[in-house]
């Protein structure tokens, strides 16, 4: 997930069948004492430090890592990633399977609440699904649901999603990812987005915690749910407070300091490498699916569709150009110390159907930049060096290396010859409205999975109406992508994922150029961290305690 979801299509694919969903992500295994049986936390407080930003409570208005952070903790799902793995589970739900080739039906445990004492019954999911759909706010995850026709509640405790496409097996991961929170339709607006403070206000929540106090990007005070009776069981501590900072050099002094007793996205690669040798603090590494890449308009980037230059292959021209130029080792090496490594396509090593179509198309062939191929490129489409590239990043959402990592790329892209790059840096909040505007010819962008499949690194991206709002539209891409999530044979569906990433390769809408690991700095008595790093690429709190 990164920040938006501009979609309003509904797609249905030709093909039928069961998605193999075949992940190769080693789970880091859960504590024996892990349960679903609801009770008590067992006490205590404990405080998290974050740079990460809340957009929005309401899950139809958000896609962003910060929002979803705190929707994990306090929203109930469907299905869920139990600690230690990829691999969804009945969470609120005592069951959930294919009864038709299009019908997927869920049945709710019994006797479920909200916090607020509301009854959570099958007619809040079908209002929380539907709601997402209608509302389908630009920096939502509406497009996750594109498969999803209508859902159906015939009783309290029985919901029917209705798909286009049958035994769409991606579907059941979308029930746990940022389209799957569930809202209290006695609280939530049907048709527009609801206030942080009317939902805090209204208590509508039931997740393993609930919030008792809210001070946007500043605090979030946080109380164990003693009525939550989903896959994760009973959160370890009763208290949790989550303090947002500005600066990452201050949040690494305040876990240094034993100020707050976990500190989790994002210090700097620089800070996390001094922070190995102290022995006041412990750092702990789990598996990660991040990835950074730029995105490219293609209306507003050089010689894009709607400049007054607009040049097809001029535009080719210029992004295969950046494409010859990146350095990817430079970049992992000298701004992120090797905590993040060089990627050269668009789904991560690790999961299946990963490849690296990027590195033989562009630079030397090997991964290593190559300025006379970026040259030649730049010549044969008839384009004069050098290009002007105004290039955007967010100075406070992708951590604090965000400024060295684009003074970089554009040394590397000046220092060619070919290009003029006018660097940019915006916060945020107003960010993730502009590039949705078509301000930014060319921006940074990170990805934070939505769930653990090559599908999430393909389908929000790429489709013809695509959560990038770029302009990008290739009608074959658009089948491929579809196909694959209803391909029944494992061995089918990986070769459609490989043939789909070079594809895209060629068209170069983005250009992924990092693959990051997930990492959090804790105090020396705190413990689980572990078991929320996992594969899930979710961090929950509910598994953390001190003591």
């Amino acid at each position: 997930m990164s920040s938006v979801s501009k979609n309003s299509r509904r797609f249905a694919a030709t093909a039928a069948g069961a998605v193999a969903l075949t992940l190769v992500l080693t789970a880091c295994g859960s504590s024996d004492d892990d349960s679903a049986d609801g009770g008590s936390a067992s006490g205590g407080t404990l405080t998290i430090g974050t740079t990460d930003k809340v957009t929005t409570l309401d899950p139809a208005g958000s896609y962003d890592n910060g929002s979803f952070a705190v929707m994990n903790q306090v929203y109930p799902f469907l299905m869920n990633t139990p600690y230690g793995s990829p691999d969804v589970q009945p969470d609120i739900a005592e069951s959930a399977e294919f009864t038709a080739p299009t019908e997927y039906t869920v049945k709710l445990k019994a006797g479920l609440t909200w916090a607020n004492g509301h009854a959570l019954t099958s007619s809040d999911v079908k209002f929380s699904f539907d709601r997402m759909v209608a509302i389908n706010d630009e920096n939502g995850p509406a497009s996750l649901l594109y498969n999803l026709d209508s859902v159906e509640a015939p009783d309290d405790t029985t919901v029917v999603f209705h798909l286009k496409s049958a035994d769409d097996q991606v579907f059941p991961q979308i029930l746990s990812s940022p389209a799957g929170p569930i809202v209290d339709e006695e609280v939530f607006s049907a048709d527009a987005l609801t206030s942080d403070a009317d939902i805090v206000d209204g208590d509508a929540f039931a997740g393993q915690y609930v919030i008792d106090s809210y001070k946007l990007n500043e605090l979030v005070g946080y109380t164990a749910n003693p009525d939550y009776q989903g896959v994760l069981g009973a959160a370890k501590t009763e208290k949790i407070n989550v303090k947002y900072y500005a600066e990452a050099s201050n949040l690494k002094l305040d876990i240094q300091q034993g100020n707050i007793d976990v500190a989790f996205r994002s210090l700097s690669a620089t800070d996390i490498d001094s922070l190995r040798g102290d022995d006041g603090v412990k750092v702990v590494d789990g598996p990660g699916g991040e990835i950074r890449y730029i995105t490219f308009n293609f209306d507003t980037q050089p010689f894009g569709a709607k400049t007054s230059e607009a040049d097809p292959a001029k535009a080719l021209a210029v992004r295969q150009a950046v494409a010859d130029l990146i350095d990817r080792d430079e970049i992992a090496e000298q701004v992120y110390k090797g905590t993040y490594t060089p990627l050269y396509s668009y789904v991560p090593d690790g999961l299946t159907g990963a490849t690296e179509s990027l590195k033989e198309l562009y630079g030397d062939g090997a991964g290593a930049p190559d300025v006379e191929k970026a040259k030649q490129t730049l010549a044969d489409a008839g384009v004069t060096a050098p290009v002007t590239l105004d290039l955007q990043y967010s100075n406070d959402h992708y951590g604090p290396s965000s400024a060295d990592e684009y003074a970089l790329i554009k040394d590397q892209l000046e220092s060619s010859g070919l290009f003029t790059v006018n660097l940019q840096t915006t916060e945020w909040v107003q960010y993730s409205k502009d590039r949705t505007a078509d301000v930014y010819p060319a921006y940074q962008l990170g990805w934070f999975p939505d769930y653990s499949d090559a599908d999430n690194y393909l389908t929000p991206f790429f489709l013809t109406e695509n959560f990038l709002g770029n302009h990008y539209d290739n009608g074959a891409v658009n089948d491929e992508i579809l196909e694959q999530a209803v391909t029944t044979d494992p061995d089918a569906r990986t070769a459609l994922i490989e043939k789909i990433q070079d594809d895209v390769a060629a068209d170069l809408s983005t250009v992924p150029y990092l693959q990051g690991a997930q990492v959090a700095v804790v105090g020396k008595d705190v413990t689980g961290t572990e078991d929320t790093l996992d594969a899930s690429f979710k961090f929950r709190y509910g598994a953390l305690a001190k003591g």
